[in-house]
């Protein structure tokens, strides 16, 4: 019987040849408009779907193609992230941040400059610098520094446009992702003082100290909502980036919670949400969740060296697996049921960015 590590060695290879082999060459070609951006969706016989762009899948687009020479995929993936970048750009407003959506045809339909997109472009050109080498941080800094004069809050939070409450802590999460990302490879001091500020909102305010979860929606106070969902996956998503940050113990009770409370053994996939009471409330799982469970199981086996965690991010990684089984090579499905069946439907370009994060943390780790 293989070890835990050799487990994850296998899960490791398998996704990574599907990357190589069917996923990037896929998006690249049929993924990638060439009237300019990226198409929403490909549908499952491999045709692009027209609809409305996402500021966010231009965004997530560039990071998944600026690690592709990396992960080592031959293609042309430069040409990618250029394309990528110049998207982007068609949805920055004059004040230097970034709105919401586009039309096929370039118009900007949703110039509002949530939170939330702002750190996937900031995390965008930080990827983008990584690859091309091009010296893209005075553009992220600009972002960073019109977020906080219009939306910044005294405490290093920031609200959304137009609205004190609620306060989410999915656009704080990503704004900590894009914040350490660009402290380890950046200049400005002020990525680290973005880092430790929503570092400190986490550990202190929006972590609920009886049960160790972080739900999603607080009052202006950062008292949590009580309709608001404890999801399963962004528990492991904050244990892997509190793990970067040093909070070992909080990291690993996150991680360790959403293992214990928000995966289904019998499917062997993290289902969506937990109630306050940490009892489950939506039992459909998406993709999503699956390749957070297998970054935070990566991490917490090299912080801890415990096996426990490579049996975790194996487990992960076949339960991610059962999503990428399609008739179009290189597609996924998004949604499984509560009973495990998994919903035929478009696959939705936003996802590839989290099996490509996935597989990159893993493949770093195995060497």
């Amino acid at each position: 019987m293989p070890s835990p590590l050799e487990d994850a060695r296998d899960v490791r290879d398998q996704l990574k040849a599907w990357l190589l082999r069917d996923a990037y060459p896929l998006w690249a070609e049929v993924g990638c408009d060439l009237a300019g951006g990226f198409f929403e969706k490909i549908d499952q016989a491999g045709a692009p779907v027209q609809a409305p762009r996402r500021v966010r899948v231009a965004a997530r687009h560039i990071y998944a193609y600026s690690v592709a020479g990396k992960l080592g995929w031959t293609g042309d993936w430069r040409a990618v992230v250029e394309h990528g970048l110049a998207a982007l750009e068609r949805y920055r407003r004059p004040d230097g941040l970034y709105g919401v959506l586009m039309s096929p045809d370039g118009a900007l339909l949703d110039d509002t400059p949530h939170p939330y997109e702002q750190a996937f472009a900031m995390l965008a050109l930080a990827s983008a610098q990584m690859a091309l080498g091009r010296h893209l941080e005075p553009e992220a800094v600009g972002v960073r520094e019109a977020l906080r004069e219009q939306l910044g809050r005294a405490d290093g939070g920031f609200h959304e446009p137009g609205a004190d409450e609620p306060l989410g802590a999915n656009p704080h999460m990503h704004l900590f992702e894009a914040a350490q990302t660009w402290a380890a490879v950046g200049a400005d001091s002020g990525w680290t003082t973005m880092s430790k500020a929503i570092a400190a909102l986490a550990l202190t305010r929006m972590i609920d100290g009886p049960t160790g979860a972080l739900c999603e929606l607080f009052d202006a106070d950062w008292n949590p909502l009580a309709e608001a969902d404890v999801e399963p996956g962004h528990q492991f998503e904050w244990g892997w980036l509190l793990l970067q940050f040093g909070a070992r113990d909080e990291a690993l009770r996150l991680i360790d919670l959403a293992e214990k409370r928000g995966v289904d053994q019998k499917r062997g996939v993290a289902f969506n949400s937990l109630g306050a009471d940490l009892q489950r409330r939506d039992l459909t799982a998406r993709l999503w969740p699956q390749t957070e469970r297998l970054k935070a199981g990566v991490a917490a086996a090299l912080v801890t060296r415990e096996e426990r965690y490579w049996m975790l991010a194996a487990n992960a990684g076949r339960g991610l697996q059962k999503y990428l089984v399609t008739d179009t090579p290189g597609l996924w499905l998004d949604r499984m049921s509560a009973d495990g069946s998994l919903v035929d439907e478009a696959a939705p370009a936003s996802s590839f960015y989290h099996i490509v994060g996935a597989v990159l943390d893993l493949d770093r780790a195995l060497g």
